[in-house]
């Protein structure tokens, strides 16, 4: 199991990262804004268009750790890749699986039930801890038609009626989110998903946790030796990596939805941390983005019992744990993927 290690964040817009000896300096100018050490490193995320060095780039690619780009409102540019560590068997098995629309039903449906487990829980959740402040009647009646789906999940075997059975489930968790919003409604109120770009405060959230979650689930993948590009449920697509969207279905509620639902309900992001396009796009500002990404740290380092290892580990590892066994799965060292369920 890999160790959970420190993730540097890089938000200036003008900063630069360059490699000093074992270490990554982060400039501005000729101004020298930070220096850390690689070895205690793990990703390194850089919301700025300058980029980083190519010595640097070289670095992080010789030593594993994982260095992305993205723009300075969290969109996803690039990744540096280095050698890949994996076995070729393992990622032949993995290109077999997904070129048969079966055999990819049967994996990804495993991903899909425990997105669908995981929203149950999320609603659950909400309705025992603040049954006289929600609406009992909607959330109890989405609650329901997600249980429901959850037996046809594991019984299907068609990759077409898969994407149905999920969107279906989607549709009555999003029906249901906006009820799962208990403080600052007026700017908080949940109309359905927008993307590229999200149109409402709410959606901008969503939007940035799910990209880093995707870039934590990629980098994850490619630890294990998988191709975070070749998914089974999201299908191939150039510059998509399927299998990382894939894989962050059953941790969305968990890593992405909850979080936001709590920084919200607790006022701790609020109608300033946003920045409102003159097209109607709305994005984190700078502030903003400082705040969640404090948060979203916080929380990645809490301890966990994991579900089904029954071991503790921080948040952060989930993804790296679950692609680990993800992998044993298609090596057949597992029946069957175990999603991660949580309690």
């Amino acid at each position: 199991m890999r160790k959970f290690l420190n993730t540097l964040f890089v938000l200036s817009e003008d900063s630069y990262l360059a490699l000093d000896g074992e270490t990554v300096l982060v400039l501005s100018g000729e101004e020298k804004r930070g220096q850390f050490p690689l070895h205690t490193l793990e990703n390194i995320l850089c919301f700025s268009y300058r980029g980083a060095s190519p010595a640097l780039m070289g670095k992080c690619a010789e030593n594993g750790i994982n260095l992305c780009f993205l723009s300075p409102r969290g969109r996803f540019l690039a990744r540096v890749c280095g050698e890949n560590p994996g076995n070729v068997l393992l990622r032949r098995t993995q290109y077999r699986v997904a070129d048969d629309p079966r055999q990819s039903c049967r994996a990804a449906r495993n991903f899909i039930f425990g997105k669908v487990y995981n929203c149950r829980w999320s609603i659950e959740r909400t309705l025992r801890d603040h049954e006289m402040r929600v609406n009992a009647e909607t959330l109890g009646r989405a609650s329901a038609g997600l249980a429901e789906t959850l037996p046809l999940l594991l019984e299907e075997c068609d990759l077409a009626s898969l994407q149905g059975l999920e969107g279906q489930a989607a549709a009555a968790y999003f029906d249901a989110f906006d009820d799962l919003i208990l403080n600052q409604r007026e700017t908080f109120a949940f109309h359905g998903r927008s993307r590229r770009p999200p149109m409402d405060p709410i959606n901008a959230l969503l939007s940035f946790a799910y990209t880093l979650l995707a870039n934590s689930c990629a980098g994850a993948l490619e630890s294990v030796g998988l191709d975070a590009y070749v998914g089974f449920l999201h299908r191939d697509r150039p510059g998509r990596a399927s299998l990382a969207l894939d894989l962050m279905e059953e941790l969305r509620p968990l890593f992405a939805d909850r979080l936001i639902l709590t920084l919200i309900n607790n006022r701790v992001i609020r109608e300033e941390h946003f920045e409102r396009q003159p097209g109607g796009a709305v994005w984190l500002s700078d502030t903003g983005r400082k705040v969640f990404l404090s948060a979203w740290q916080k929380r990645l380092a809490e301890e966990i019992t994991h579900p089904y290892l029954k071991e503790k580990l921080a948040w952060g590892l989930v993804p790296y744990v679950q692609a680990l066994l993800l992998a044993r799965c298609l090596r057949g060292d597992l029946e069957g993927y175990p999603p991660f369920l949580w309690k």
